[in-house]
């Protein structure tokens, strides 16, 4: 990058809400670039501005002192084309860590797919195959996903699409997509899961079960992530990586989204 990004509160109401963001109250303005950490992400982000990739993942998990605490490190092949799956608990530290695990182990050739907080962060453009599904990149969304999962690169997904959910006192991801089922069995990959031990704070927990109660569509606790990134600083996470999943055992004894859920439920066993 030529030019640090910077994150910009007031801009992206502008470009949003155009005439009417100045009818936006400024105590609210000034709430959401408190919950975003706008000053302290700028501060980061124009400190690392140089950096990206692997570069920029380092320096993130240095200047958020976090480090990770890694099992079944033998289970990782040195050979093949495989689809990482993985529990979803934080938004940034998760998809972060595991960069930061897999990347130099596989020479940076790995690409995730992600819809949320990291897919705003151009430093890490080159890992991000971004799927938010809003506006026109609807339209080409399943051109990238093949051509993800086509490529050389190693795929690494969080298959619950959004962070895990707190219900009844236990915090696990919400049901599983299949289409890691498909993509791995269409395109010949082993499969390996991935547990990712962390959580969110209870506010951010409660927030997501109201938003879902009162039916929202717009899902506000992803204004949060951010504040929820720095909550997790000064940690150790525990990550378990289990064995290969061969992609010849999904077949057609189970529906794909089936399989989805039998792969869940084996990281939940890590």
């Amino acid at each position: 990058m030529n030019e640090a990004f910077q994150i910009d509160i007031d801009r992206i109401l502008a470009a949003k809400a155009g005439k009417k963001a100045r009818l936006v109250p400024r105590f609210l303005v000034s709430y959401l670039k408190r919950i975003v950490h706008q000053d302290e992400v700028n501060e980061f982000l124009m400190a690392n501005g140089d950096k990206n990739g692997i570069d920029f993942v380092n320096a993130f998990m240095e200047g958020f002192n976090n480090s990770l605490d890694v099992h079944g490190l033998d289970n990782l092949p040195a050979e093949g084309r495989f689809t990482f799956v993985s529990n979803h608990p934080l938004g940034a530290q998760d998809g972060i860590g595991l960069a930061y695990l897999l990347g130099p182990i596989y020479e940076g050739k790995i690409k995730f797919l992600v819809n949320d907080l990291l897919m705003n962060i151009p430093q890490l453009a080159s890992f991000w195959v971004p799927i938010n599904k809003t506006g026109r990149q609807v339209r080409n969304f399943p051109q990238q996903v093949n051509a993800a999962f086509e490529s050389d690169n190693h795929i690494v997904m969080f298959p619950a699409g959004i962070c895990s959910r707190k219900k009844n006192g236990i915090i696990r991801d919400l049901e599983w997509k299949k289409t890691f089922i498909t993509k791995s069995v269409q395109t010949q990959r082993d499969v390996i899961p991935i547990h990712f031990e962390g959580e969110n704070s209870k506010f951010f927990y409660r927030l997501a079960n109201i938003n879902k109660a009162l039916g929202l569509k717009f899902n506000i606790a992803m204004l949060y992530l951010s504040d929820e990134m720095f909550k997790n600083k000064n940690k150790t996470f525990k990550v378990t990586i289990g064995k290969p999943i061969p992609w010849q055992t999904f077949d057609r004894t189970r529906s794909a989204f089936e399989w989805a859920q039998y792969v869940k439920e084996l990281v939940y066993e890590l």
